[in-house]
């Protein structure tokens, strides 16, 4: 298990959340509702994790909407700060580019 993703899982349900400008606009252009990241963060599932991005630690998680669509999303914490968890950027994860479960990125 990540401790960065812990940690974020413990923000987001103590609702200490912060939602970048980037990941506003990637939520608008692809439909994704901030409530089915927030819901799903406890149950989601760690694909990329980034301790030392010289941003802050950070990871890369899959989510599943209300409706079961998968979801990325990046997470993390500002490098200085321990709160709150920042929402950085999520999408629908292309297939051509991922494996079926959209858990591993294709070669």
């Amino acid at each position: 298990m990540s401790e960065t993703l812990d940690k974020i899982k413990q923000l987001v349900i103590a609702d200490k959340i912060r939602v970048s400008q980037h990941a506003f606009r990637r939520l608008a252009s692809h439909s994704i509702r901030s409530d089915d990241l927030v819901a799903s963060v406890v149950n989601a599932v760690v694909l990329e994790d980034y301790p030392a991005y010289y941003g802050g630690p950070a990871v890369l998680v899959l989510h599943y909407a209300a409706n079961g669509a998968s979801l990325h999303a990046v997470w993390g914490i500002e490098k200085g700060t321990e709160e709150p968890a920042v929402l950085i950027t999520a999408y629908r994860p292309d297939p051509s580019l991922w494996s079926a479960d959209f858990r591993t990125r294709k070669p």
